[in-house]
């Protein structure tokens, strides 16, 4: 613990300049006098470090001393390498940059720790895009990454799914998250938080009104808010339909995040599924006779309908 807090020391005096004990001691959590016996065995071991008293004294490093240590363990170097699909900062223009920072990192690593960190990059990969999502429409996030730096107001042109205009929006901005391969501007719109899709942003001013949020709200609070309003959502039809046990496991990947319940253990098995409209059921037709709903009957009915359809559609051929 003491080589810990004596690489602590060092690090924080090499990027702060001078630092007062007692800042020293609440930030490590140990009394002003353990900072003092720290400093002496950083001196004893040939850091040239002084120690100031006085109203504006402090503990500092002689000028121009710096150290190559990261202070890095070897399993925090590691961590440091699993990096999310080239996507997510390629969208932000940052690809370069983070294979920039990664080479720096990795040459300021401690020897022993090198190798690990380097296996790790080639053996580890985060792609954080769903199965079969698809290629969708790119966002450009050159003005909203931006704007949300600028800490002024915006004005969107924002296009809703099924909408073929776009609508006008003044919006406070939090800033910007990447979920399961998409991007999305978090911000609140008369004080109230919204979530806009990136790739349906049309257009994006900023005006020159400074930006309102709400006072002590951080971005990760304004998204836990928006995240739980999309995962609780009230479903407004339970389905009850029947999956051949062979396509269950297919089915599963596609629609597990909408059952109740486990599934029963029989062939076919009986699910349950809490769909947000009782038009979503359409999509069980990709399985064909593999998936049969049981009720209730207005979907049944609305599944017959669209399968007569289809059936007219091809007949003949």
């Amino acid at each position: 613990m003491k080589a810990d807090r004596l690489l602590s020391v060092l690090l924080l005096l090499q990027s702060r300049g001078k630092v007062p004990a007692a800042e020293l001691a609440r930030r490590l959590e140990v009394s002003v006098r353990t900072v003092y016996r720290d400093v002496e065995a950083l001196s004893a071991a040939g850091v040239p470090v002084y120690a100031e008293r006085g109203r504006h004294g402090g503990i500092a490093l002689l000028p121009g001393f710096r150290t190559d240590v990261t202070g890095l363990t070897a399993d925090e170097a590691r961590a440091l390498f699993v990096l999310a699909g080239p996507g997510t900062h390629a969208a932000l223009g940052l690809d370069g940059a983070l294979g920039s920072a990664l080479r720096k990192v990795m040459a300021a690593l401690p020897a022993p720790h090198r190798p690990a960190a380097e296996a790790t990059s080639r053996r580890i990969l985060v792609d954080p895009v769903r199965w079969m999502a698809g290629p969708g429409p790119g966002a450009d996030l050159g003005d909203l990454h931006t704007a949300v730096f600028t800490d002024r107001r915006l004005r969107l042109r924002y296009r809703h799914a099924g909408q073929a205009e776009a609508r006008t929006y003044t919006v406070d901005p939090y800033g910007l998250v990447a979920k399961a391969g998409v991007w999305y501007l978090v911000a609140d719109r008369r004080g109230r938080p919204r979530l806009f899709r990136a790739d349906r942003v049309a257009a994006v001013t900023v005006t020159d009104d400074p930006v309102r949020r709400r006072p002590g709200t951080e971005l990760t609070d304004v998204w836990q808010v928006l995240r739980r309003q999309v995962e609780e959502r009230p479903a407004e039809a339970l389905v009850r339909a029947t999956v051949r046990r062979h396509r269950l496991d297919f089915f599963l990947r596609l629609h597990g995040g909408l059952l109740t319940g486990p599934p029963t253990d029989d062939d076919p098995a009986v699910v349950e599924l809490a769909l947000p409209d009782p038009r979503a059921a359409r999509a069980l037709l990709a399985f064909g006779a593999d998936v049969e709903v049981l009720g209730p009957e207005e979907v049944r009915a609305d599944l017959r309908e669209r399968a007569e359809e289809i059936v007219a559609l091809y007949d003949g051929y």
